[in-house]
């Protein structure tokens, strides 16, 4: 644990880059992060890594946040205050901390201006690759003499600072996950610490945020572990000691590849607008890569984060299964209770509109349809097309349609002209005597139940498959549905 955490309490931070719309990799990261300092009682940090200013997208920072606070991830510390160890904005960090620790490493001989055109650099690397070497730098303006180093200067030649890695010996790192690694010095490169710009790379600013925050535990993505022999030698250069390390594995897609976005959708947000629920997409990324006990495919947030353990993370990349995630928002959805479900759904329909039905129903009006859609259903938008027919008079179909096999026009006509009629004589137009009156109707036309409430369903909703029959004329109300029906028997005329 870092040293400099005089209280030995685990604080863990979520950092991401402002370069986009966090992708479930990315959020995952951040779900393991906060899973682990809820379990440990300890801080979650959110800090924003914005050096890469070209990099950076208008509107990023906002959407990072408003994922966590979608799936109700809270933070201890993070953009929204500067205390205690703020700003958590890098870009507003560079010269009370970067600048002043990249002028240490170069007063104390561990790191070096680099003077290196782009042009000369290219062609290190490919003479080197023509060579069959590695493509590193050749450390060339790490030996220039003081005598050299100001006639440079005097010519303003652009210049970046180098970290000078040390030639031999090799590091020793315990990964939480995936134990010993061990990295030789030689092949590693001079890296830059300091852009041409005067902005840190993300080395030397994660090591000093780090630090400076007193985190103790640093999870991140596993295409980070190959950069970690250069940050231990930071912390060694500065005289600090280094956090705990825990390097998650890489999501795949179905195919074993890494996921991307030629697999479908891989921002979260995008799943928002989808129609996920926030709980299923919490628990779904839980449990990518991570399982308490083997066979639990679904636990409450309470459970994860009690049973929640870096050493049950597995060393080996974890699989986006799609349907699974969809069976498991599915049976979040069914396990709501049907005012919460009609709550989520108009606020999503208020959200996003062209998802929805306009003008948004009223939760009365919505509360009493959802018994009938809550099996059907495995993502809110699946909602609109199933229940759009309550709310619009505009049923569309096919006339060929209303006609069932074993049918014809003249039939079906007849029929729907004495379902009005029966339906009529109804008393209380409810579910029970409505499904009674039209079964008694189809014997009466000697027709079989599912031809003649087939032709019903088609004039009621436009659609072949729909949510219960009876219940729905009932919503409908009978003179809304008589006129459904005489519209159907006008379009068969």
């Amino acid at each position: 644990m870092n040293k400099t955490n005089s209280q030995n309490t685990v604080r863990v931070r979520y950092a991401p880059s402002p370069t986009g719309d966090p992708h479930v990799g990315n959020i995952r990261t951040a779900i393991f992060t906060w899973l682990f300092a809820k379990n440990k009682s300890g801080k979650f940090v959110v800090r924003i890594e914005d050096t890469d200013q070209s990099r950076t997208v208008p509107g990023a920072v906002e959407n990072i946040l408003e994922s966590l606070n979608w799936l109700s991830m809270d933070w201890d510390e993070g953009p929204n205050t500067d205390k205690p160890f703020g700003p958590y904005l890098q870009s507003k960090r560079l010269e009370t901390y970067y600048i002043p620790f990249a002028n240490q490493l170069l007063k104390n001989g561990k790191a070096y201006k680099c003077y290196c055109s782009p042009e000369r650099l290219h062609e290190v690397r490919e003479q080197r690759r023509a060579k069959k070497l590695d493509t590193s730098y050749d450390q060339k303006c790490r030996y220039l003499t003081p005598e050299q180093i100001k006639d440079i200067e005097e010519t303003q030649t652009p210049s970046v600072i180098r970290f000078a890695m040390p030639l031999e010996g090799e590091w020793h790192l315990f990964d939480i996950i995936r134990g010993e690694v061990k990295f030789q010095n030689k092949v590693i490169d001079d890296f830059i610490i300091i852009k041409s710009d005067g902005f840190p790379t993300y080395h030397l600013a994660n090591v000093i945020d780090d630090h400076s925050m007193e985190i103790s535990h640093v999870i991140r993505a596993e295409e980070w572990l190959s950069s970690t022999p250069k940050h231990l030698a930071i912390y060694k250069a500065l005289g600090w000691t280094p956090p705990e390390f825990a390097h998650l594995p890489i999501i795949l897609a179905p195919d074993k590849s890494k996921l991307s976005k030629r697999h479908g959708t891989t921002s979260v947000l995008e799943y928002r607008k989808q129609g996920y629920l926030p709980k299923a997409i919490f628990v779904f990324l839980s449990l990518l890569g991570w399982s308490v006990d083997d066979k639990s495919e679904v636990l409450t947030i309470p459970e994860i984060i009690k049973g929640f353990s870096l050493e049950r993370v597995s060393k080996s990349g974890a699989i986006f299964d799609i349907q699974k995630l969809n069976w498991l928002n599915g049976y979040f959805i069914r396990t709501v209770s049907d005012e919460s479900l009609a709550t989520t759904i108009l606020e999503y329909w208020e959200k996003y509109p062209e998802m929805g039905i306009y003008p948004v129903p009223s939760l009365s009006q919505i509360i009493p349809i959802i018994p009938l859609i809550k099996e059907r259903v495995k993502t809110l938008q699946d909602v609109k097309p199933l229940v759009n027919f309550f709310f619009s008079d505009d049923i569309q179909y096919n006339n060929e349609d209303l006609v069932q096999k074993g049918t014809d026009k003249e039939t079906t006509k007849h029929a729907l002209k004495t379902v009005v009629l029966n339906l009529s004589n109804i008393q209380q137009f409810n579910e029970s005597n409505i499904e009674t009156s039209l079964r008694l109707s189809a014997e009466e036309m000697e027709l079989k139940p599912r031809q003649l409430l087939g032709s019903v369903r088609v004039a009621l909703s436009g659609l072949e498959v729909s949510p219960p029959l009876f219940k729905s004329i009932e919503i409908i109300g009978r003179e809304k549905s008589f006129e459904r029906i005489d519209n159907a028997i006008s379009k068969l005329e």
